[in-house]
């Protein structure tokens, strides 16, 4: 099943399934205790992302291609950081660099497979984990990288979490239909041109390590995103470096997942 969100003809947030490119079924309650599928459609209006997180928890160097471009050492544990909710936007929604990020430029893209928790998980083993696991969808780790490195104390959040920095969607689908969360084409477009192209199949940890470990001792709430990590050929590991720019169109992509169509804009 695949879930959105949107806004109705009268500005009202909805959630639904079975979306035909112009109205979708609703969604009543709440998704992760108990929806009731209904039966009555509605037009969509504007995609939204399909879900508020709770919170939104991120993995680093994940891939292992993207640890070796990178010269870093593969991770012993999972590297963990978190990004502001508040950096959510849509799957058609512009990205806007801020104008603390523009001059010189520094913003990155980094396409992310995003795990939603769907029933509370604490002290889980990976074995079980994934029965936890609502659904995925797309996301894109954007990332101001001076920020990231040099302007928030060594500290990764500053620099991920300016708003519209993580767009979702364009919908989520349950675990259900996916299955296995590892074996799953991603991309990444800038321009038309291909700048990432891997699989989830070069993660360093798996979808069900990665619950397990965040949940050590620690409730991960439903509603909870969790951005497993980029593969290679991010921007500023190139040469030269490719950042983002005002007038360029982002393309995420995961198999099975869709595709977030994000243009590129500055401050008004």
């Amino acid at each position: 099943m695949q879930v959105i969100r949107f806004t109705d003809p009268r500005g009202e947030v909805r959630t639904g399934y079975d979306f035909n490119g112009k109205t979708a079924a609703l969604i009543s309650g709440d998704l992760f205790d108990a929806p009731t599928m209904t039966n009555d459609r509605i037009e969509v209006k504007q995609l939204l992302a399909p879900i508020t997180p709770a919170a939104i928890i991120c993995i680093g160097l994940n891939y292992r291609q993207h640890a070796e471009e990178t010269g870093l050492a593969l991770p012993r544990y999972p590297v963990v950081f978190m990004k502001n909710p508040g950096a959510v936007t849509g799957p058609a929604s512009d990205i806007i660099i801020p104008g603390c990020c523009a001059q010189p430029p520094e913003v990155d893209y980094e396409a992310e497979l995003a795990v939603v928790i769907g029933k509370a998980a604490k002290n889980v083993q990976p074995d079980q984990a994934l029965s936890h696991v609502f659904g995925y969808c797309c996301a894109n780790d954007v990332s101001a990288r001076r920020w990231q490195k040099h302007a928030g104390g060594n500290q990764w959040v500053r620099g991920k979490s300016f708003d519209t920095f993580c767009p979702l969607g364009p919908f989520l689908v349950t675990g259900k239909e996916i299955g296995s969360p590892q074996d799953l084409e991603i991309e990444c477009r800038l321009n038309s041109r291909v700048m990432q192209k891997s699989s989830t199949s070069d993660m360093i940890f798996s979808v069900a390590e990665i619950v397990s470990f965040l949940s050590e001792g620690t409730t991960l709430m439903p509603g909870t995103v969790i951005l497993t990590g980029t593969p290679s050929g991010v921007g500023f590991t190139r040469t030269p470096p490719v950042f983002l720019k005002p007038g360029d169109l982002l393309e995420t992509h995961i198999q099975g997942l869709g595709t977030l169509t994000n243009r590129i804009t500055g401050d008004a």
